[in-house]
């Protein structure tokens, strides 16, 4: 037995590492929701979830009156049994972001245990496929940015041999957007994997024209063209243009990737482990996705993704945005343009407690 007998959640304020400004909104800080759990056994496990500005101190309040009570005392192994109880005895807030980033809070930490009890790291209990994963960029494709900003961002990329760059788009004109990543693509030239991010900034009409605007230039994906609920939009620009469409940062249950899969509305999928739920929903959804031969590029969590898309035969990238430094002691691994799991036992972040006391919310 591994029996609970202390949960505890608390909020950490990390300030943006640098401005970061999409179609429809800035990244005002990353409010990060730990939960730490101790067993009779001497066992321990630390978990997170995240927002970008608003709503942590929800998440706390849902975990601490609700969820985490019905933590004590139970089997901390039986992961699967603890993540549908916690599900039920929420189920008039779900599905929903914030019951989700609460339930993520807690798998986590169930999962950080289950890892180091078993004293592997978390890439390779979780599936173990393989020991490296591709690593594109985002932090150099903000909307604010200038052309020569991005080109700058991409050439960088692209010299410490990473496989793309992502590039927000939602000018006001699409030629705008067109003649910054046309100078892009002029400086990568054609084997360097070029995504667009509109962060749900379009309407179905707007995003069928401006896809067909981008098309010459060979686009690796478009991303949330649309507003997450527009399943049928999102299908139609699918079945209307040639360029890739990826979704998932902004779908919260398993049940959601099914209808876009279904539906052919998505290509791509692109699933938070903090806003689907936790690691175990995160996995589903990818051998979900395995099932309709389609790919995971997962969404920002660089330092928690890089083990997952590792750990799954469909994983493609992982995307580069860093926001854990300043309480963290040490970095995701890149060799060769590629983010390597790390072999620790756990999820693999080296956590500073230290940095993390001092930025705590009260």
């Amino acid at each position: 037995m591994a029996v609970v007998t202390r949960a505890e959640a608390f909020l950490v304020d990390v300030a943006v590492e640098q401005a970061r400004t999409d179609a429809v909104q800035a990244f005002v800080s990353q409010e990060t929701v730990f939960v730490e759990l101790s067993t009779d056994d001497g066992g321990s496990g630390l978990g997170y979830s995240y927002t970008i500005g608003t709503g942590g101190s929800s998440v706390v309040a849902l975990l601490r009156d609700h969820l985490l009570p019905r933590l004590v005392g139970r089997d901390a192994r039986l992961v699967e049994a603890i993540w549908r109880d916690l599900f039920a005895a929420t189920r008039a807030t779900t599905v929903g972001v914030i019951t989700s980033l609460a339930l993520a809070a807690v798998d986590t930490a169930l999962w950080d245990l289950k890892c180091r009890r078993a004293g592997e790291p978390l890439w390779r209990v979780a599936g173990g496929f393989g020991a490296r994963v591709p690593l594109y960029d985002t932090e150099g494709g903000w909307l604010h940015l200038s052309t020569e900003e991005l080109v700058a961002g991409a050439k960088a990329a692209e010299t410490a041999g990473w496989g793309g760059v992502k590039i927000k788009v939602g000018k006001p004109a699409a030629g705008e957007d067109f003649e910054r990543l046309a100078a892009v693509r002029e400086a990568v030239g054609p084997r360097f994997d070029l995504m667009v991010d509109a962060n749900q900034s379009m309407t179905a009409a707007e995003a069928i024209r401006r896809a067909a605007v981008f098309a010459p230039l060979d686009l690796f994906w478009l991303e949330e063209p649309l507003p997450a609920d527009d399943v049928s939009g999102h299908a139609r620009l699918a079945a209307s243009t040639p360029v890739p469409v990826a979704v998932g940062e902004s779908l919260y249950s398993i049940a959601q990737f099914r209808d876009y899969l279904q539906r052919g509305a998505a290509s791509i999928v692109q699933p938070d482990v903090a806003r689907v739920g936790g690691i175990t929903p995160w996995l589903k959804v990818a051998h979900l996705a395995e099932a309709f031969n389609v790919e995971v590029c997962p969404h920002f969590l660089m330092e928690l993704h890089v083990s997952l898309t590792a750990a799954v035969p469909n994983g493609r990238y992982v995307e580069h945005i860093p926001q854990l430094r300043a309480i963290t002691r040490t970095e995701m691994t890149v060799e060769n343009g590629h983010a390597v799991p790390p072999e620790s036992p756990g999820l693999g972040i080296d956590w500073d407690r230290d940095a993390m006391d001092d930025r705590r919310v009260s």
